[in-house]
């Protein structure tokens, strides 16, 4: 098992999907010049809405985060599966959007002119529950509309979309919402993920439906912006072992390439990013390669690199971060004192620890790279002071940690499993266990703390006839780099809506503690 991330360059002009072996859920992506940017969901995690890079569509940057917290008091605390669903981007006047949604809240609007740069803070546009999937967009006669989905568990009904003016400048909406086209009334049952575009006259709403495991691609076309639509299947899975290739956005290159980004369901792991061609013919888009004269196209496993004009160069994995530790978000919206800045390595802070480890604020976790990889961090725990505690999880709706625990002179070693049982819309309890493992030497108050992910062959998930990987997450600690006994072990299953995520955490009984951990990657 090798711990490098993914690499979905081949290095020979072609490529392997998936682009990304990592839980970007629901992207959308613009090119702007040579540049492309994707979005991507990030539900109650913080920084909020990540924004990448890319030169070729293959290799990707992570460079910065579109929200520094999210809007709304309540996600002091965890909000496990709400927060910042799908959301889009688009580039008009010289100015960068980022339309979002908060299923709970309703939908909100950001701008820039340096996406890289500072983003303006979030301006609700549409106030409400139940309102998702927004996409902005701008006519060739000045007028802009807003599209736009629903979600059932907030509004009580699904599969319509929505189409309603916007102000030009993007911070607002007018007029009233015209149902466009509705899914309930022919086979596009849960069409959503709405994306708006314009070519040889035709509007265009690119839409998946089906549902995220076993869905595909559905494209409306109209002379009207207001309809009516007509609709075709453009993306199926077919014959491949690609299930749901849906949802993500077209893209064009310099040299009039057609490209889809989407996105596939793999369960632990999350929602990862594939790449595909894309056609037109007589006036309708095929995603894929076309299969025996269809309409739709099936995705490829491996092909040529985009023409992009020039050569990009090679990550040493498809994804990278401009940033050490950008990757990292918080369990909910960051607190003053969670973290103290340190050169070098991660330095938490011993915050109060008020309720189970999965619903710990200051978590500080990281997405998983590959579909199987190993790391090691090293865990300076002389400055925890007694009743604090320090270790590392693997994030799930089942989740599993190693807590390392200062108790007077001793720091004990615990195991923990905990399991979250959801209801229609939020966690209604967590079960969890807690158990003591053992003790470090007197003498030692540093551990090294090994996490893997591998593969063990595939499963099912009760009537799902999609095969899915089945990942071994394993755990183990050492007060030697070479030494480790085992801490856990846990079959892997995700979180509500997103992969299984790792990461660190730093807490204490004590209403307020001086303590800290200080982690570093262990080379």
């Amino acid at each position: 098992m090798s711990s490098a991330s993914w690499n979905a360059d081949c290095g020979n002009g072609t490529y392997r999907n998936p682009v990304l072996y990592t839980d970007y859920s629901d992207p959308d992506a613009v090119r702007v010049g040579s540049d492309y940017y994707m979005v991507a969901s990030s539900f109650s995690n913080v920084p909020g809405l990540p924004l990448l890079r890319s030169k070729d569509l293959v290799n990707w940057e992570l460079v910065t985060y579109v929200l520094k917290k999210l809007p709304a008091k309540r996600y002091e605390r965890p909000v496990h599966g709400c927060g910042v669903w799908a959301p889009s981007i688009r580039f008009h006047e010289g100015v960068f959007f980022v339309c979002f949604p908060m299923p709970d809240e309703g939908i909100y609007m950001c701008t820039a002119t340096d996406p890289e740069g500072k983003w303006s803070d979030p301006v609700m546009i549409k106030e409400g529950p139940g309102w998702i999937d927004p996409c902005p967009f701008w006519d060739d006669d000045g007028k802009a509309y807003l599209v736009y989905g629903v979600a059932k568990s907030r509004i009580g009904y699904k599969s319509v979309l929505w189409l309603q003016e916007m102000r030009p400048n993007g911070l607002g909406l007018a007029g009233e919402p015209m149902k466009i086209f509705d899914g309930n009334e022919n086979d596009q049952s849960t069409i959503e993920g709405p994306k708006l575009y314009k070519r040889n006259g035709y509007y265009y709403i690119f839409a998946p439906a089906g549902g995220v495991k076993t869905g595909w691609q559905t494209v409306l076309r109209s002379r009207d912006i207001c309809g009516p639509y007509e609709y075709r299947v453009v993306l199926r899975q077919g014959e491949s072992g690609i299930n749901g290739p849906h949802q993500g956005a077209w893209v064009d290159t310099v040299n009039g390439e057609e490209w889809f980004l989407h996105f596939r369901d793999v369960y632990a792991a999350g929602r990862i990013v594939y790449l595909q061609p894309m056609q037109w013919k007589e006036d309708w888009p095929i995603i894929g390669i076309p299969k025996n004269g269809e309409e739709w196209g099936e995705p490829v496993d491996c092909y040529l690199k985009p023409d992009v004009g020039a050569k990009a160069a090679i990550c040493a994995a498809a994804f990278r971060e401009s940033a050490p530790d950008l990757s990292l978000q918080w369990n909910a919206n960051p607190q003053k004192g969670w973290r103290r800045e340190r050169g070098g390595g991660i330095c938490l802070n011993a915050v109060l620890k008020d309720g189970v480890y999965g619903d710990i604020p200051n978590l500080l976790l990281k997405k998983w790279s590959a579909p199987e990889f190993s790391c090691v961090y090293f865990f300076v725990l002389s400055s925890l002071t007694s009743g604090d505690e320090a270790g590392m999880i693997s994030m799930g709706m089942e989740y599993g940690a190693l807590s390392f625990v200062r108790d007077e002179e001793r720091i004990r070693i615990f195991r923990v499993h905990g399991k979250q049982i959801f209801g229609k819309i939020l966690c209604e309890r967590t079960e969890e266990k807690k158990e003591e493992i053992g003790e470090l030497p007197a003498d030692t108050d540093r551990v090294f703390i090994s996490y893997s992910v591998e593969q063990k062959g595939e499963r099912t998930l009760g009537e799902d006839p999609i095969r899915y990987p089945e990942e071994t997450v394993c755990m183990l600690y050492g007060t030697d780099k070479a030494e480790f006994s085992e801490g856990l072990t846990m079959t892997a299953s995700p979180g509500r809506w997103v992969g299984v995520k790792y990461g660190f955490f730093c807490c204490s009984a004590k209403e307020e503690s001086e303590g800290h951990v200080t982690i570093l990657p262990a080379l």
